[in-house]
């Protein structure tokens, strides 16, 4: 009795104890189970602590309220040009009604996959391959907006759609890639052209205006030298006429003339003016060792008669000394080739002295015309004429004027 007694306590105790245990469900944070009783859906059970009717009710399976990503394998679309294409998506969705996801659709992942397979054909069919690769997020749109209407009434809510890849045929790959270096290599030459066509402009431009500076600059440079040289050509025949030179300083000038004449390259002929040679006379004379005072025979005159008291040489003397010719000594070879060097000197002083006298009156003239317009006070006295003037004559230091 006592051992029957016992057995029976132990089987309360455990089908109390399983009775409890049915009766309690802990549920997790977002998380949702279904409970149904005699195959009714009577409440959903909320996270937390849950009692039910044991043997009654039936808890079914856990369902996540998390949001969930689920990522669908390539799917091959034909575009709008009639070219195969494989897309993979990736969904992000979440679980809003327990309820509805548990008893309006048997398996709603499924459902969701190929209803983005089809309307991912939908939306892909309607756009070419350029704007399929170029409007990822007009898709994404798209088919979040269709998935979300459709999912509704399952207690699904869709968040996101992503396109993963896009991968056209290995053709088309190539082709794209030949299109796209082509259009590189395209600007990459237009580019260079650009630069080219920048550079030679800049460049005209820096040589057209270092050329204008340049003119500018010689011309400047060319009036003043004209000015000065005009101002030089003034300023020293005022003052010729002012000191009223006498042909020795002209000669002297002349002189001193020579030597640039002769450095020129060519000047094999020189015409002086008549007016050096008096000056030049003097210059002879010294290196011939001749006298020029008055008085004195030239060289080959007959000697004058003997003074009175002096015996004259006897016939004898006389033709020995025709006989015995005279050797000339080494004065009068220098003597002689000293004359000879001033004849030449004198030529080429002359031929000096005139292109300079004309080349001082042809560059004076325009001034001499201007100061006797400006100024008739200025001008001078017919009797004078500067040295040098067409008529041949230069001014002597002793007339009147």
């Amino acid at each position: 009795m006592v051992i029957a007694e016992l057995i029976i306590v132990a089987v309360v105790a455990l089908i109390v104890l399983l009775t409890v245990v049915r009766s309690v469900r802990i549920i997790p944070q977002a998380r949702a189970r279904n409970v149904e009783r005699f195959g009714r859906y009577r409440k959903t059970l909320e996270p937390g602590l849950n009692f039910i009717v044991p043997f009654v009710d039936r808890v079914k399976t856990q369902i996540d309220l998390r949001e969930q990503v689920v990522s669908f394998d390539s799917q091959p679309v034909i575009t709008e040009d009639n070219l195969v294409v494989q897309i993979d998506t990736v969904l992000f969705f979440q679980v809003t009604d327990p309820r509805a996801a548990d008893y309006e659709i048997v398996n709603y992942i499924l459902a969701i996959e190929q209803l983005t397979a089809t309307m991912l054909r939908s939306v892909i069919g309607s756009m070419d391959l350029e704007q399929t690769l170029t409007s990822r997020d007009k898709i994404n749109t798209l088919l979040r907006g269709v998935l979300d209407d459709a999912s509704g009434k399952w207690g699904i809510r869709v968040t996101r759609v992503e396109i993963k890849a896009i991968d056209p045929p290995k053709s088309v790959k190539d082709a794209m890639e030949k299109q796209m270096r082509a259009e590189r290599e395209k600007r990459a030459a237009i580019l260079t052209a650009e630069g080219a066509r920048q550079s030679q402009i800049l460049t005209a431009e820096g040589d057209k205006t270092s050329k204008i500076l340049r003119a500018e600059g010689d011309k400047q440079a060319a009036i003043l030298r004209a000015e000065g040289e005009a101002q030089a050509i003034t300023q020293v025949f005022g003052s010729i006429h002012r000191n009223d030179p006498d042909p020795k300083l002209l000669a002297y000038q002349y002189l001193q003339t020579l030597p640039q004449l002769a450095n020129g390259a060519g000047n094999t002929f020189w015409v002086i003016p008549s007016e050096v040679t008096t000056a030049l006379k003097a210059v002879t004379s010294a290196f011939s060792g001749q006298a020029t005072e008055p008085g004195a025979s030239p060289a080959g005159a007959p000697a004058p008669d003997a003074a009175p008291g002096m015996t004259p040489p006897s016939a004898v003397e006389q033709s020995a000394a025709q006989a015995i010719p005279k050797q000339p000594g080494p004065a009068e070879i220098a003597a002689q080739q000293a004359e000879s060097a001033a004849e030449i000197a004198v030529q080429q002083a002359e031929s000096a002295a005139e292109i300079a006298v004309q080349e001082a009156e042809s560059a004076a003239e325009p001034t001499m015309r201007t100061e006797l317009a400006t100024d008739p006070e200025k001008a001078l006295p017919a009797s004078i004429t500067p040295p040098g003037s067409p008529n041949g004559s230069a001014p002597s230091s002793g007339e009147d004027s």
